[in-house]
């Protein structure tokens, strides 16, 4: 069931990222060309769903710009859609026990230190650069599996698991770091309603309410409350998340003899006859049933995550990179890359994540704490380690919450940005080569 479910997952990111790079590649080129005027001024529209005097996207009383709503509110559904992933890979998936869960957490954790590290001793030491010192350290869980799968069958399933499961991980420590560190001018009135609707969802799965709409409607009103509280509101989406149940209202058994008591009802038809079997209302409604039992066989959790996968994968993801990576390059020069905040972000990637990973990696496989992924040895998990260097739609966000606020922060926005496009380019090609080099080859 894991391994269907890991697979599942796989092929999910690998179509995901390919229309990443087609809107990164757009932005791109719109941000350099004729469209240039067009591409930047576009973000800047106001955005408005009003009831009355009552507007949803308004921030202390100020309507959200385009830009905004896609930061604050599109990616509020992407770390829904993470916090869904993250609780099931505690309870059923590559992080529900122990052993399985070590690795790599173990590895997320020198991934992150790493690159804060190297952030820390490149970037000048100016308040405002070092603001961006959690830039390089999250891991692009639909780009770097897609780049891993590229190599097909030679990757050891083992490997793949690592991959995704350490990404996962990453994504839990950049929820963290977001509502620790991204939080300001804090609203007592807002808090304490958004407390009061994270109370509700808590009551509601206690009280086993299994409705997906219940959780929704009030992770919407959660995500206003907060979003105008201080505490930044994509944190709404991983907390209802967390809320949402994982499981069913009377057990798989139940509902699988529900199933069967009503397929024995009707009778058996030769398969070799194409005629058209006209239904008795009866038999019309014994189907209702089975189809309600096999919708109450998946949990709210896992059909909330499947209903989002497309929407979050095939638009909010790429919409998001569209709209976030497009750089001016008429406005940078080398000194951008090689200096200052682009250098520091660059470095932390392609340096700070593979030594990071691989050296925690190692000091708990020679401890004795771990093992290294069935299949790999060390010189084909260096080249996965690599590949946690890409970096993209998370450390763009955290560049976008870094800096985007301060006077004058566009232009250590773009070098950010373009430290990651480059940290992140730099760090597939290195894992390309490694793994290239040292993964098994098909027998002819």
């Amino acid at each position: 069931m894991a391994n269907y479910s890991f697979k599942s997952m796989l092929k999910k990111y690998v179509s995901a990222s390919m229309l990443l790079i087609v809107a990164a590649i757009l932005a791109i080129v719109c941000a350099n060309s004729a469209a240039k005027e067009w591409y930047f001024e576009l973000w800047q529209n106001v955005v408005s769903i009003s009831i009355g005097d009552f507007n949803l996207f308004s921030h202390n009383g100020h309507a959200l710009t385009l830009s905004e709503v896609i930061n604050d509110f599109l990616m509020a559904l992407f770390f829904l859609s993470v916090g869904l992933e993250i609780k099931r890979e505690f309870l059923v998936g590559e992080l529900s026990s122990t052993k399985k869960a070590m690795l790599p957490i173990i590895g997320a954790c020198g991934g992150m230190v790493f690159p804060v590290l190297v952030f820390w001793v490149l970037c000048p030491d100016n308040p405002d650069m070092q603001r961006g010192l959690a830039i390089p350290m999250a891991t692009d869980i639909a780009f770097s599996l897609g780049v891993l799968s590229v190599f097909s069958s030679r990757v050891p399933t083992g490997l793949k698991v690592f991959l995704a499961a350490l990404a996962v991980a990453d994504d839990l420590g950049g929820i963290i770091v977001i509502a620790l560190f991204y939080s300001s001018d804090l609203h007592t009135s807002f808090l304490i309603m958004s407390a009061i609707c994270v109370a509700i969802m808590i009551i509601g799965n206690k009280l086993k309410v299994h409705n997906k709409f219940f959780y929704l409607l009030t992770g919407l009103v959660l995500w206003y409350t907060m979003l105008n509280s201080g505490i930044h509101a994509t944190i709404a989406g991983v907390i209802t998340a967390f809320c949402v149940p994982a499981t069913l209202q009377k057990g798989s058994g139940f509902y699988l003899n529900r199933i069967r008591e009503n397929l024995e009802g009707f009778p058996i038809i030769d398969s070799s006859k194409n005629g058209t079997v006209i239904l008795s209302h009866e038999e019309i409604n014994k189907l209702k049933s089975m189809e309600s039992a096999a919708d109450k066989l998946i949990s709210p959790l896992q059909d909330l995550e499947d209903n989002l996968h497309a929407l979050i994968g095939y638009f909010v993801i790429p919409v998001f990179a569209f709209a976030n990576i497009g750089i001016d390059m008429s406005t940078m020069g080398l000194d951008s890359l090689f200096s200052g905040v682009g250098l520091s972000v660059m470095c932390g990637l392609v340096i700070g994540k593979l030594i990071g990973v691989f050296t925690f990696s190692w000091v708990a496989v020679k401890a004795g704490i771990v093992a290294l992924p069935a299949g790999a040895d060390w010189k084909s998990f260096s080249g996965v380690c690599a590949l946690c260097g890409i970096g993209l739609t998370v450390s763009i966000f955290i560049a976008d919450l870094s800096y985007a606020s301060l006077t004058g922060g566009s232009a250590l926005l773009d070098q950010a940005k373009l430290g990651i496009i480059c940290g992140s380019l730099i760090s597939a090609v290195i894992g390309c080569i490694l793994l290239n080099m040292y993964l098994p080859h098909k027998k002819a």
